[in-house]
């Protein structure tokens, strides 16, 4: 008998199709959703949101609604849809939130939400009169021409600190020798009375000037200049539960005069610019106390009346600004590799100029530029230097920018969009707006007044 075999052929094919239809063949869905809470008008140095599909196939946002990824997912018979939409870059000063980002697509997916609100940016003026003022920074980094308020503080008080997590704060006190401690809501500070018979306050040493904040928030230190008779010392604490401080053993010995002092980012390592002899102590941090080891070669010999001290994000590099030379002073933090782990070694070039009386030092967030406040002692206004961190840490100058009279303080915002300085000369607060590291006054308004002497500025999420 013969076969047909063209016939027998045919009639496979629907079995095939069949087959492989029962397999799953080749799906493509789309992946979008809906945003909303995004403001309409956004700063000019506002950050757009981006957002990202399976780490990749960035979205820019600009308006709120409906939303849908260029590239949709695909399954077949060994891969599924899977989708995972995240947040690349927050619309900066607003935060965004993703629900429902993913999953596995078996339609076109619509359900995505990415909600967008204000995210709470303060800047905290410390007044030598007694008092804080407290603004909300806006979406283009300008702050109200008046204070949203401001609150009470001890004595003649020189410096604030906020713990990272954004809800308790700390001024040092030089006049009264005491700290004062407050929570934070919604931006504004609240003396903290928490505990039973409370004042809001705790001791510190003779003549308190600067504090500072452990990063992991659990540890507050206050370095008090003492009075050339009475030794100088710093004050450690525990934050307790509650954000009020408990003293931390005995206070931790200092140099002569010191005037400022850093914690390195991995919170092992604590330094002290020591104004009075020109040294900046070095310590270990064991359990939120400072030691000064016999192992680090401590004090180290810094420069000309060293008055500010900042260690960079990463943890390798610290500068020091030197008041009484116009210098800056750099050096590499356990490197060499024949240093001890914490030490500070001078950079080839241990030196940049500065302007007339340099006197605050900071650190952009992203560890890519150094800004520092000349205070220049004289009626003129003051200036800041501006610096980008090169390799090995170095610094090369970029230029200066005015400021108003006496400039005592410099800090850049979170974002690192934006960049503001104390005036204690003439009551004021410059504003800058930051791009590619060099600061321009903020178009909105270039400075704000005040008053009180504002001797310190910070801001804080």
């Amino acid at each position: 008998m013969r076969l047909n075999i063209t016939r027998l052929m045919h009639g496979m094919l629907p079995l095939a199709v069949l087959l492989l239809s029962a397999c799953g063949g080749n799906h493509s869905y789309t992946i979008g959703g809906t945003v909303t809470g995004l403001a309409s008008s956004p700063g000019p140095l506002s950050t757009p949101l981006v957002l990202q599909n399976n780490g990749g196939d960035n979205l820019t946002i600009s308006a709120n609604g409906a939303f849908t990824f260029a590239t949709a997912v695909k399954s077949n018979s060994t891969t599924k849809a899977t989708y995972n939409v995240t947040i690349l870059t927050q619309p900066f000063p607003q935060t965004c939130t993703v629900t429902g980002g993913s999953g596995t697509a078996s339609s076109n997916v619509t359900s995505v939400v990415v909600s967008c609100s204000n995210s709470s940016t303060s800047a905290y003026v410390v007044n030598k009169s007694g008092t804080v003022s407290q603004y909300p920074i806006g979406a283009n980094g300008a702050l109200p021409t008046t204070a949203a308020s401001s609150v009470a503080t001890g004595t003649n008080p020189y410096s604030i600190a906020v713990v990272p997590s954004g809800l308790y704060a700390y001024v040092a006190n030089n006049g009264s020798n005491n700290v004062s401690e407050y929570t934070i809501s919604s931006g504004v500070l609240t003396l903290n009375t928490s505990t039973a018979n409370s004042t809001g306050t705790v001791n510190a040493g003779l003549n308190p000037v600067s504090v500072t904040v452990d990063p992991t928030g659990q540890h507050v230190y206050v370095v008090n200049a003492g009075n050339g008779i009475i030794p100088s010392t710093i004050s450690q604490y525990t934050i307790n539960s509650d954000g009020t401080l408990t003293a931390l053993g005995l206070p931790a010995q200092a140099g002569n005069t010191p005037n400022s002092i850093a914690v390195d980012p991995s919170g092992t390592y604590a330094y002290v610019a020591n104004y009075g002899d020109g040294t900046i102590s070095e310590y270990t941090i064991n359990a939120g106390a400072l030691t000064l080891p016999a192992t680090l070669p401590a004090p180290v010999s810094g420069n000309n009346n060293p008055a500010s001290i900042t260690v960079d994000p990463s943890g390798q590099y610290a500068y020091v600004a030197n008041y009484g030379d116009g210098t800056v002073s750099q050096y590499t933090i356990g490197t060499p590799s024949s240093l001890t782990p914490g030490a500070l070694a001078p950079m080839s070039l241990p030196t940049v100029l500065a302007g007339s009386n340099p006197i605050s030092v900071t650190v952009a967030p992203s560890g890519s530029h150094v800004y520092v406040a000349n205070y220049s002692s004289g009626t003129s206004a003051g200036t800041v230097s501006e610096y980008s961190i090169g390799t090995g840490g170095a610094l090369a100058t970029i230029g200066t920018v005015g400021t108003g009279k006496n400039p005592s303080s410099v800090t850049v915002d979170p974002s690192g969009q934006y960049a503001y300085v104390a005036n204690l000369g003439d009551g004021t607060v410059s504003q800058y707006t930051i791009s590619s590291g060099v600061l321009s006054a903020n178009t909105t308004a270039a400075t704000v007044t005040v008053g009180g002497q504002p001797i310190s500025v910070i801001t804080a999420r």
